[in-house]
């Protein structure tokens, strides 16, 4: 094998190609041979005595990636190797546990690790390594060192708002594989819904899991899949807030009378159980036995968010309770619904650990008094994740990561954990486990759910698992996600598919293509604001609008702000370089089509009930192409913009600034750059 797989120091370097690889490694070396892949690699294991049993399967799945379903060769025929070494299956929930060597050369692949996870991410590297020739596809001598930034990269799932089918949640786990993230938080639980067969309780899905709920025999499945991949389930039973479902299906639990079913409204309903009834703990005990016996990971979430503390007070006996507990605020004769949820936790805690489990918590739990042994996850900012420490809590971000707000992947890229000016000293760091990106489904039901999650969240797993200090380049991040958004769709997730099939739907005759143009600058309002601009949403609100199919960052808005910086650029420039001719034409040629696009666009938007809402978006498309054509002929001409053009092409852009449909036009802010204004 030292024939075969040494020597890569001693050849030319060659200048070093673009890295296609997303997350970015620890290290990586390019040689200048290629290992062409007309020829199937034959697989070598070299395995432990016990060996790891999810090696063997990915290394399949790998191969018949790398050859388009063609199988491996017997392992005895001559020709490339695929090698794996490694010393002993990966226990997931340990730190330490990923590193890997990977080596390509024209002799064959060596895959190096301590592990078997560390396989697993090696074979993810080697996934994304392929590069097409002039005689084929080949892959690139090179040489990979690598290991995580931290140890808890994460997903939330949540199909607790929109249920998820098991086919929809396997394709973002074989997504997660893909870029490296290994914790899948599935939130089962919440106001809308109990979305796991209990055979204990069993009106938790009669009653609270009627839009769809996983049975045990399918939570088994997923919980193996997701290891088959190298990936941890850690369940979310949201306690004792967000407890709309526990309390219609079993109304003991509630601190009132009010939920007569389980809620269809989203928002922040403030509905909580009682934590004063010793019949509370007692079917709690039981529900978290049995879902604790389904998910073997070590970490249990409990929730704990935003729970407002007003059923309580307005329960008088929970009120004595807390008086005559002395759960009163400092200095008041005010009860302190605070110290009365931190009683509930410590009940909870207790019947966790009784179970092996290590109780994780959003960032309202914390407190002095929370035992140390609480994992917080913050969500409300990086000032939550540094207090946990601070008190001797291990802890996770979520701030910063909330895909469901729409915001592009560079500001989930620039959201760091551990940032370069952190606060925390070395002892402090070492209690941050990492990080999760979340995905709230009150607006991504099972068909758009993908599309909202991929390609951004590959940009939180760079961050996650690269060195902080190579990853600072954002036009690259872009150029990779690109590259990562082809694999996903080979692997069969439905990011873009569905998208696509939705235009397809409610397009009318002849109108997909300016439907579609018309689509691809759009994207959904930022943050919340869907809940307020005049559209009541509840369960049962049907996605299948333009801002349903719209992307949650538009690639072509993105693009068509990187020409403009690219021509401003150059137009300033003490002497005009010679693409910016070029660059001019094409700017020109954008806008000449979505000028057009509105006079083809919006006699049948008009005509279409379900698409006129969207009406003004085209006609303030049209008329910002409009003004900016306008700009380039002034820029080209080196005209100034008179006093009256600009109060005009402001008037423009303020308008197209307005959303409709609960969309927007995404082209706005690199319009108002290459205006001036």
């Amino acid at each position: 094998m030292l024939a075969i797989f040494g020597g890569m120091a001693a050849r030319a370097q060659a200048p070093p190609p673009p890295s296609p690889l997303l997350p970015q490694p620890t290290e990586l070396h390019w040689g200048a041979g290629r290992l062409p892949l007309k020829t199937a690699l034959r697989l070598q294991i070299a395995a432990p005595a016990a060996p790891d049993p999810a090696v063997r399967p990915a290394a399949l799945r790998t191969l018949a990636r790398l050859h388009s379903g063609a199988p491996a060769r017997p392992a005895k025929t001559p020709g490339p190797v695929l090698q794996i070494r490694y010393g002993r299956a990966g226990q997931l929930a340990q730190p330490n546990e990923e590193r890997y060597s990977l080596r390509v050369t024209p002799g064959g692949v060596l895959i190096d690790a301590p592990t078997g996870l560390g396989v697993l991410r090696a074979l993810a590297t080697l996934e994304q390594l392929p590069r097409f020739g002039k005689t084929g596809r080949y892959l690139p001598e090179a040489d990979v060192l690598d290991q995580p930034r931290f140890a808890w990269r994460g997903l939330l799932v949540d199909p607790a708002r929109h249920f998820l089918p098991v086919a929809v949640v396997k394709r973002t786990l074989d997504g997660m594989a893909a870029v490296k993230l290994n914790v899948m938080h599935w939130h089962l639980c919440d106001d809308q819904g109990f979305q796991v067969e209990s055979k204990l309780l069993p009106r938790l899905q009669q009653v609270a899991g009627a839009t769809g709920y996983y049975t045990q025999a399918q939570v088994r499945e997923v919980v193996a899949y997701a290891a088959a991949r190298g990936i941890r389930v850690v369940p979310e039973f949201d306690l004792p807030g967000h407890a709309g479902a526990l309390a219609a299906a079993y109304p003991r639990l509630a601190s009132n009378d009010s939920i007569k079913a389980v809620p269809t409204r989203w928002g922040v309903l403030n509905i909580a159980l009682d934590p004063t009834k010793p019949t509370t703990y007692a079917l709690l005990d039981s529900l978290l036995t049995e879902m604790a016996g389904l998910f073997p990971d070590p970490y249990f979430h409990i929730g704990g968010d935003e729970n407002d503390g007003r059923q309580w007070r307005h329960n008088p006996l929970i009120v004595a309770f807390m008086r005559d507990n002395k759960m009163l605020k400092a200095g008041t004769a005010d009860v302190d619904k605070h110290q009365l949820q931190t009683y509930f936790n410590r009940k909870i805690l207790a019947l966790l650990t009784a179970r092996g489990k290590t109780m994780v918590g959003w960032d309202e739990i914390l407190g002095p008094d929370l035992p140390k042994e609480v994992v917080i996850q913050s969500w409300r900012g990086a000032k939550g994740l540094n207090e946990a420490v601070r008190l001797g809590h291990r802890a996770l971000l979520s701030s910063g990561y909330y895909l469901d707000l729409n915001y592009p992947a560079a500001t989930y890229y620039a959201a760091d954990p551990l940032p370069a000016t952190t606060p925390l000293d070395m002892a402090q760091q070492k209690l941050v486990l990492g990080g999760e990106a979340a995905m709230w489904s009150e607006f991504a039901d099972s068909v758009i759910y993908e599309s909202r999650v991929w390609p951004r969240a590959a940009a939180v797993a760079e961050r996650l698992w690269s060195p902080q200090a190579t990853t600072q380049d954002v036009p690259d991040l872009y150029r990779r996600l690109a590259l990562v958004s082809a694999q996903l769709d080979a692997l069969g997730l439905h990011h873009r598919r569905a998208p696509a099939q939705l235009l397809r739907q409610m397009a009318p005759a002849g109108a997909l293509g300016p439907l579609t143009a018309l689509a691809a600058v759009l994207e959904p309002v930022k943050e919340y604001k869907r809940h307020f601009q005049g559209f009541k949403y509840s369960t049962q609100t049907p996605l299948n609008r333009l801002v349903d199919a719209a992307p949650a960052e538009s690639e072509v808005a993105r693009q068509f702000g990187t020409a403009v910086d690219s021509v401003l650029a150059g137009l300033a420039a003490p002497v005009r370089p010679p693409a910016l001719a070029r660059q001019l034409v094409q700017l020109r040629i954008q806008l000449l089509r979505w000028q057009a696009n509105d006079a083809a666009l919006q006699p049948l938007l008009l005509a279409t009930p379900a698409l006129s809402e969207y009406a003004p978006l085209s006609t303030r498309l049209g008329a910002l192409a409009t003004v900016l054509l306008e700009r380039l002929t002034q820029l080209e001409a080196n005209q100034p913009a008179m006093p009256v053009w600009q109060l005009t092409a402001r008037a423009v852009l303020d308008d197209a600034q307005l959303p409709a449909g609960q969309a927007e036009l995404a082209v706005v802010k690199a319009a108002r750059r290459l205006a001036g204004l």
